[in-house]
């Protein structure tokens, strides 16, 4: 046995101080650009470390710095650290105490993997060619936290020349994880929809121009883009999420609005479906004689893996873990700003299963009840750490 594949070992042993890292930040959550409190945790235990950390890029986000022994890659490893506004449901002993917020998403076990890796990393210095730089990334559920860091340079001071990440998938069981060359996660859009008409008594509808009407032709035109637009052997998702009009039972509005998401993984997919979108939506509006306005926002690219990259993910994960299933065709349209760092450096995004149904943790992502089987921590400390040793080494 070498020495990277004892880390799987030494994690294990440093369960107890994963896991009350993960309870403590999962029982006080802040939403995203709001994680003062998470940020001097994080800090704390990196210069516990002897590390230098680098605070307050992009508001809230860190970055510190493992110096190896030997010369060689830059290597990042990126963890997103904040919660979503829910109200938590688990009833667990370690719960949410801030009323509406929770980390429902396993960004707490994140950030516990994230500060054992470091530990792991910094007690094997001499096993570095090259550099670690641990970045702690804010607002990754849609508020763009990773474009606001590589804005302020987290990828420079020093360059990255490879980056790693991680997220908890309990949508599979421990055990298994998700290591894919190519797409892997889709790339998101929101769109925002408002429709004017005219306005009038319930009554008297003749004498309106009812923009209800129109929306709720357009959500059902919407739904043709998918079906009638993008072959089936390609993938698409265009979904309606939100609607809003109307004050009174008896008034017909002056407008309606309507939001959603567009989830792709290739350019020419998503040009097709944003192009049917106007199209549905200003012909629809105009049949009905109403106007149209429409903003389609990009949140993210799509997660592309680097093959090199990720075949390293592979092969450490089938050294420390044999018997974990790896799946390398799996693929989310569930949208992920690890993208912003992929696309700007090569690098690995991976799922590892971090549900268990025998102990009832299986609830999806974004639930009230979404909770996780804590073994998976020690699994995912262990990986990075030898994954960014492995790729320290390497040319790309």
């Amino acid at each position: 046995m070498n020495k990277t594949t004892q880390f799987l070992e030494k994690s294990l042993s440093l369960f107890s101080y994963s896991q009350n890292l993960r309870r403590d930040f999962h029982r006080h959550p802040e939403l995203g650009f709001q994680e003062y409190r998470t940020a001097e945790v994080v800090a704390r235990e990196l210069r516990a470390l002897g590390l230098e950390v680098t605070t307050g890029i992009a508001q809230t986000g860190l970055s510190a710095v493992i110096e190896g022994s030997q010369p060689g890659r830059v290597v990042m490893l990126r963890f997103d650290m904040d919660a979503l506004p829910i109200e938590e449901q688990t009833g667990a002993e370690y719960a949410s105490q801030n009323a509406g917020v929770m980390h429902a998403c396993g960004h707490d076990g994140h950030m516990a993997i994230g500060l054992t890796a470091a530990r792991l990393l910094q007690e094997n210095r001499d096993l570095i060619h090259g550099t670690i730089k641990l970045v702690f990334q804010p607002a990754e559920e849609g508020l763009g936290g990773a474009e606001r860091m590589v804005a302020e340079n987290v990828l420079e001071n020093p360059h990255v020349d490879v980056c790693l990440g991680l997220h908890l998938w309990n949508e599979k069981p421990l055990g298994w994880a998700a290591v894919v060359p190519g797409a892997f996660m889709a790339g998101a859009d929101f769109f925002t929809v408002r429709i004017f008409g005219k306005g009038g008594h319930g009554g008297l509808p003749e004498k309106t121009i009812d923009p209800i009407v129109a929306t709720a032709q357009i959500i059902m035109g919407l739904q043709t883009i998918v079906s009638r637009n993008i072959a089936p052997l390609e993938s698409a998702v265009v979904s309606v999420t939100q609607m809003a009009a109307g004050s009174a039972y008896n008034i017909i509005p002056n407008q309606a609005e309507l939001r959603g998401t567009i989830r792709t993984f290739l350019p020419e997919v998503r040009d097709v479906v944003t192009a049917r979108l106007e199209q549905i939506v200003r012909s629809i509006a105009m049949g009905m004689n109403c106007e149209a306005d429409i903003e389609l926002q990009r949140l993210t690219w799509p997660v592309i893996n680097h093959p090199r990259v990720t075949e390293v993910v592979q092969g450490v994960i089938h050294n420390l873990l044999p018997d974990l299933r790896i799946e390398n065709n799996y693929r989310s349209m569930v949208s992920e700003d690890m993208a912003v760092f992929l696309n700007k450096v090569p690098g690995c995004f991976f799922f590892i299963g971090s549900g268990n149904p025998e102990k009832g943790l299986n609830a999806g992502h974004h639930h009230p009840k979404f909770d996780f089987d804590e073994q998976v921590l020690s699994q995912g400390a262990a990986i990075l750490a030898a994954a960014a040793l492995e790729l320290g080494k390497m040319e790309l």
